[in-house]
């Protein structure tokens, strides 16, 4: 029901077109991550209206995207992050379905909350140049490739919204579905919804003043730990109860030995 209204509204947005979007690519930034329902997200869209473009690709107004993690095997990055590091790093390759492009992207935050994206074009998930690969890590990343193994795989769709004075985007991810790609085990979140909004500083912003009034709060996930955990029993989690906990309440899901 929800996704019948949602797409209504969303048709409601003015558009705004790829090549128009990559002057708001902010590849160094503030984000800030948002859980919600799908119920919320409606309402959450109807305040947004009169302030926001919505990306448009090929007439479409939702975007399939996948990803592929890469990590040590004694899975390094993962655990920055559920040790509680303020520098942390992800590499990734992504696919944006709708576009067919695809990318071997590195994230790295800093101790001051910003994070910083780079990125070098891939012909596909599955055929890259390693020599070039190579070289772009040695140059971006603290991890070289013979030390990395793909780890997790997800699959969303993907709302992006930018505001009228093109400062901010804002990334709505529904429908997540997790495959570990060792284990073969899946994982999939149908009744969650993750906002990131990302901005070039600390500045105002209506979605942020909208997500306050619905008491949608800030919150610090990473889709690359969440699939970490729902899809490998041996990873370690105490740091991410509370957290999956908050999640299994928004998702109105079991997760079983997880939680």
């Amino acid at each position: 029901m929800e996704e019948k209204v949602i797409d209504t509204i969303l048709k409601s947005f003015p558009s705004i077109s790829l090549s128009e979007m990559e002057g708001v690519r902010l590849m160094n930034r503030i984000d800030t991550k948002y859980t919600t329902t799908s119920e919320q997200l409606v309402c959450f869209l109807r305040l947004l209206q009169k302030d926001y473009y919505i990306q448009e690709i090929n007439g479409k107004r939702v975007s399939p995207y996948r990803t592929v993690y890469l990590d040590t095997p004694g899975l390094s990055m993962y655990l920055a992050h559920q040790n509680g590091r303020k520098t942390r790093e992800k590499i990734r390759m992504r696919s944006y379905l709708d576009s067919c492009r695809t990318f071997l992207e590195i994230k790295d935050k800093n101790n001051k909350g910003r994070t910083r994206k780079v990125r070098m074009p891939l012909s596909s998930m599955n055929s890259y140049l390693v020599t070039e690969a190579e070289v772009f890590l040695y140059e971006h990343a603290s991890f070289q490739l013979q030390d990395l193994t793909l780890q997790v795989e997800n699959q969303f769709n993907r709302i992006t919204l930018v505001n009228r004075e093109k400062t901010e985007r804002l990334t709505i991810d529904t429908d997540l579905c997790f495959r570990h790609l060792s284990s073969r085990k899946e994982q999939s979140l149908p009744g969650l919804v993750i906002i990131e909004l990302k901005q070039d500083g600390n500045i105002p912003s209506r979605a942020k003043v909208n997500l306050s009034q619905l008491h949608i709060h800030p919150v610090s996930i990473s889709k690359y730990c969440l699939g970490m955990l729902l899809t490998n029993p041996e990873a370690k989690r105490n740091r991410f109860k509370k957290k999956l906990t908050q999640i299994n309440k928004l998702a109105n899901y079991s997760y079983g030995y997880i939680i």
